[in-house]
């Protein structure tokens, strides 16, 4: 069984005896007592063991650790001593290897305080030895382990490291799995998270949480309420698939809120995270590559955001993948499929999302649209899926761009599909006679949510009732192009139905069952 953990600095009793009795409300298995700043009040102290509601680890960390302890080390082990020797000890005591090694003094006192195959005293505490690396990836790695793994009176071993990269996750999965002894082994910062959460799908003995996202003990170490919550915690287990959105940066994306509440609603053995990886392909073939080739994660597919849709289609192409048609035109792909028998592919749900948020709207089919006069605004990344998706289906598309080049490229590569495409100044935009606007551009989205791309002026044709205007931009949901169009007559339709629906012919492409849109809309309107 894999515990779940609050970590806390100790300031003084109160405020620790109140934090671990909310992380036992909320679910936690255990605490750990960081007494690196409060080792004057030994009674205190001794209290806040025999009331904690859970059972828990005590740590003095010293500064060259990475901790906040900066006293004689003399003083420091007579405390853990004292600790160790209360009446009612913690379940743990955390001691660093270096000390341990160092220490011949140290030794000798946790000989007589921890349980060990050789004590020949009652002890109830166990010893957790740990090695940790702030600057990233030790090279010694091993023989630390090794180390803690030899050491008769070390019940559990624990490594973290400050994670260069995604692929840092797969050594600290490889390792607990090794089941030398019980083991936490976690990668520490943004690209770590994965070490965290999937701690329980490996079997680690614990991973740690903090109480509040300013409360945290280590670099990217989440919060109780994200993993219980957010990341499933409950529901992983050595089956759970894993999936992800694969960008940079990726830490404002809300992709994990809505497909992690998606599996919760169906009732699916998934979990969802955020993908960190730099924006170069070599990054991306490598990372992608190496969480492919460990069978036992169970990585399943993706969202492809920026930068790297471009590089999903490279990487599934020299795979020998399977691409989808529009996708390979479009020359992006956002969503990547890894099949049962290990077999890629590679969509684009974009353009998808696009025209069925629009069709719907409006009440007609796909083929419904062929004749009909769409103004794309932008000729960006998600112009050039909106303009494919439409002329595909045989719309007369005008992209109007402020750089007249990058709408006639856009204008020539897909000009030759049904629909007629062609391109236009962003100051030709009031003059249009088209029926339905599609605002690409990244104008109006907040912050700037003031900005509209139709600047002071609107459509002299047909702009009012009958004329649907579609903002891809959903943060805000309602823009101010949506609203000044709103109170003109028109029909409107936000960004997040665009988001919601590429998010669900993901998700379906996924599991094989149908995406929850309204569980989809609710988290991202919360």
């Amino acid at each position: 069984m894999t515990h779940l953990a609050v970590a806390i600095m100790v300031h003084s009793g109160e405020q620790a005896q109140a934090i671990a009795v909310r992380a036992a409300e909320l679910g936690a298995d255990l605490v750990e007592f960081r007494i690196d700043r409060f080792t004057d009040d030994l009674l205190q102290l001794t209290t806040l063991i025999e009331r904690c509601p859970l059972p828990s680890i005590v740590t003095c960390r010293p500064t060259w650790e990475g901790g906040h302890y900066d006293g004689d080390e003399t003083q420091r082990i007579t405390l853990l001593e004292q600790i160790a020797n209360a009446v009612h000890p913690p379940t743990y005591l955390d001691v660093e290897l270096i000390a341990f090694q160092r220490s011949q003094r140290l030794r000798q006192v946790l000989a007589r305080v921890v349980d060990h195959p050789g004590q020949v005293r009652r002890a109830c505490t166990g010893l957790i030895l740990s090695s940790h690396d702030f600057g990233g990836r030790p090279a010694d790695l091993y023989q630390r382990i090794e180390a803690m793994v030899a050491a008769p009176m070390s019940r559990v071993i624990k490594v973290a490291w400050t994670a260069r990269s995604l692929r840092d996750n797969l050594e600290a999965f490889e390792i607990v799995d090794q089941r030398h002894k019980p083991t936490i082994a976690l990668c520490m910062g943004e690209a770590g998270l994965a070490s965290r959460v999937l701690a329980k799908k490996f079997g680690a003995l614990l991973t740690f949480a903090a109480l509040e996202a300013d409360l945290g003990t280590a670099p990217g170490q989440p919060t109780l309420t994200a993993l219980k919550g957010l990341y499933r915690w409950d529901a992983i287990n050595a089956q759970t698939r894993v999936y992800g959105v694969i960008g940079d940066p990726v830490g404002h994306s809300k992709s994990p809120a809505i497909h992690n509440a998606g599996f919760d609603a169906v009732d699916d053995n998934s979990v969802y995270l955020p993908l960190p990886i730099p924006p170069e392909y070599e990054h991306f073939k490598a990372t992608v590559s190496a969480w492919l080739d460990m069978p036992s994660l169970q990585f399943r597919g993706a969202s492809v955001t920026l930068p790297h849709k471009e590089h999903l289609l490279r990487f599934v192409r020299e795979s020998g993948g399977r691409i989808e048609p529009l996708a390979e035109q479009i020359g992006a792909a956002n969503t990547l499929v890894v099949r049962e028998n290990g077999g890629l592919e590679a969509f684009n749900t974009d353009y998808a999302a696009a025209l069925d948020a629009v069709c719907e709207g409006i009440d007609c089919a796909r083929d419904d649209l062929e004749g009909r006069r769409v103004a794309v605004i932008g000729a960006g990344g998600a112009a050039r899926a909106v303009v494919a998706g439409f002329a595909h289906y045989g719309a007369n598309v005008v992209v109007y761009n402020r750089t007249l080049e990058n709408a006639q490229r856009l204008a020539d590569q897909f000009g030759k599909e049904a629909g007629k495409v062609v391109p236009a100044g962003l100051n030709k935009l009031c003059d249009s006679c088209c029926q339905i606007y599609i605002n690409c551009t990244p104008i109006g989205m907040h912050p700037d949510t003031n900005a509209t791309p139709l600047g002071n002026e609107k459509p002299a044709r047909g702009w009012g009732p009958g004329t649907v205007v579609f903002d891809t931009i959903y943060n805000p949901v309602t823009t101010r192009l949506l609203r000044e169009a709103r109170a003109d007559g028109c029909m409107v339709i936000s960004g997040l139905e665009m988001f919601v629906r590429q998010a669900a012919a993901q998700f379906t492409m996924w599991t094989g069952k149908k995406a929850p849109l309204e569980v989809f809309r609710r988290v991202l309107t919360a």
